[in-house]
């Protein structure tokens, strides 16, 4: 009997334990309810929403959002296919059924409307009639404004509320949930022992750990905010990435980053090859300056050595090489010059002597000339031999054009030749590039101008014209030549490239511009999708090149949805 009466002792002393916890966690959970961020009464107004209210409609030819600031309608209208901005249509705005505001066009492209509904509560139709290029049409959309504060009073404060489990449940039965646990373990933990805990301290502890708990929803995300991060929607109006992936861009970022757009649709294009090549001159276009002999380089007489970058003609003296002369050269041709010397001055005296002759009558006019012809020969020979001595090499430009590369400065010695100038036509170039699939040297041969190249280094695509192939392998791989049409001025020599030359092979699939591909987080590569006015969704799809400005989707897109071809670049760094 009286191991019964204990027994129940301990079961009851278990549930005035759970009732205590109960009681202190009520005592703790209705300051909670009003801690900073909550509403604290019927006094005070409702929270303001975290994004502005707008309205988005679209059609097959327009796309348009509204923003309400106070009594401002600012509208963005856009064409539905491209997403470029419309600034020059007439909008007729109707709210709530009832009259007509006429949108006045603002400086920055966009379009006001005025009236006192907007600075109103609760839901407002809005009805836009636009007439613009791309054609009439009849806009509808809902606004939704913010609700009065007597409706916003009414509602249960978002405090109250825990997210589990990802659906809301009050605060005051989870509480009474763990005191209920709380007094039930307690109550076996006494039992177990076969003796009594003390009241006093169940009930500190109770009250402690409802503290705890009640602190611990101080720092939880409730409210308007965190219900529309957990439903993916933005909570403001500036540029974020969303909880599902996707991105909140508003119309005026849109416009500032120049996203545009397309509608998808399935074509049929040629297959392509990759091939790598390099920037070489025009042969016929371009020269070099090489020194036969070899010497001292100076600057032309009267000038300087020319600079890279700079214009040439032909026949231009570009510099001046002098011929070096070893030590035995320089003996023998001053032994060669003091002969002809010695020779001049005797046929000198043997004319002067015939001339006095002749003047007496004892000489003949043919020895006369005989001895002059003597001097006349021996003067040209002396001559001769002096230039061999003291005359320079002048480098003269080739062709015309620019020069592209200078390997000299004064006074430096050079060897025979070595290439001491390029001069190349910039408007006259080549690409070579090397193929190693003989099979697709047909097509190139046929097709004349629908290759293309992609600048290594600054991406523009260059069309190119098919010149002829080798007919002798170098390292296993036939080489190919190109014209480029209408080279770019930033194109150099030397410079790689890839080309892709069309392979004669049709292919199907969704056709984009390269720049409408970028590279997820995790390398994968992905296309954007404008799913709605005021967000883009990412969509991974595989891609095979068609040419040097386009690719071929091969899965991952449908036909009909809008991807963005410019700016996703921008859109992709959006965090």
């Amino acid at each position: 009997m009286l191991s019964s009466f204990s027994g129940a002792a301990r079961r009851l002393a278990a549930v005035l334990v759970g009732l205590a916890f109960l009681v202190g966690a009520a005592a703790f959970v209705a300051p909670a309810r009003a801690h900073e961020g909550h509403d604290h009464g019927s006094a005070q107004a409702a929270p303001a929403s975290p994004t502005t209210p707008r309205v988005a409609v679209s059609s097959d030819l327009y796309e348009a959002v509204g923003i309400v600031r106070g009594e401002r309608l600012t509208l963005y209208l856009d064409r539905f296919g491209s997403n470029e901005p419309v600034t020059d249509a007439r909008i007729t705005v109707t709210l709530g059924g009832e009259g007509e505001l006429a949108a006045e066009p603002g400086p920055d492209g966009t379009y006001v409307a005025s009236s006192p509904k907007l600075d109103g509560h609760g839901p407002l139709e809005v009805v836009l009639s636009v007439t613009g290029p791309p054609g009439d049409d009849l806009l509808i959309g809902t606004l939704n404004l913010p609700a009065d504060a007597a409706t916003a009073a009414s509602a249960p404060p978002a405090g109250r509320m825990l997210q589990i489990a990802g659906r809301a449940v009050p605060l005051l039965y989870v509480v009474a949930g763990l005191a209920l646990a709380a007094g039930f373990l307690l109550g076996l933990a006494a039992r177990a022992r076969r003796r009594l805990v003390p009241p006093a301290g169940l009930t500190l502890v109770a009250i402690l750990a409802t503290t705890a708990l009640a602190f611990a929803h101080e720092g939880h995300d409730h409210g308007e905010a965190a219900a529309l991060r957990a439903s993916g929607q933005p909570a403001g109006d500036r540029p974020e990435r969303l909880s599902d992936g996707s991105v909140f861009l508003p119309k005026a970022s849109q416009r500032i980053l120049e996203v545009r757009t397309v509608l998808t649709k399935a074509a049929t294009a040629e297959r392509s090859t990759t091939l790598i090549g390099r920037v070489i001159a025009d042969p016929n276009r371009s020269g070099l300056v090489q020194s036969i002999t070899g010497g001292r380089v100076t600057a032309p007489r009267g000038g300087n050595l020319p600079q890279l970058g700079q214009e040439v003609r032909r026949g231009d003296v570009l510099a001046v090489v002098e011929a070096p002369i070893i030590a035995a050269d320089r003996a023998t041709l001053a032994e060669k010059v003091g002969d002809i010397e010695q020779q001049t001055a005797l046929a000198e005296a043997r004319l002067a002597r015939a001339r006095r002759l002749l003047a007496t009558g004892a000489g003949t006019t043919v020895a006369v000339s005989d001895a002059e012809l003597e001097v006349e020969g021996l003067r040209r020979r002396g001559e001769a031999v002096r230039e061999i001595r003291a005359s320079p090499e002048v480098l003269r430009a080739p062709v015309d054009g620019v020069l592209a590369a200078s390997r000299v400065v004064a006074g430096q010695v050079v060897a025979a030749q070595d290439i001491l100038f390029q001069i190349v036509d910039p408007k006259s170039l080549f690409v070579e590039a090397v193929l190693f699939h003989e099979s697709d040297m047909p097509t190139l041969g046929t097709d004349t101008a629908s290759a293309t190249t992609a600048d290594a280094a600054h991406g523009a695509p260059l069309r190119l014209k098919y010149q002829g192939a080798s007919r002798a392998l170098q390292q296993q791989a036939v080489t190919v030549q190109f014209a480029i049409q209408d080279p770019p001025p930033t194109l150099s020599i030397g410079q790689p490239v890839t080309v892709v030359a069309p392979s004669g092979r049709p292919e199907s699939g969704i056709v984009l511009p390269r720049d409408a591909v970028v590279r997820g987080g995790n390398g994968e590569p992905l296309v954007w999708l404008h799913a709605e006015p005021e967000r883009f969704e990412p969509r991974l799809v595989r891609t095979e090149a068609l040419d040097a400005g386009r690719v071929v989707v091969r899965s991952g897109l449908k036909e009909g949805e809008r991807a963005v071809v410019r700016g996703a670049d921008l859109v992709n760094q959006i965090r």
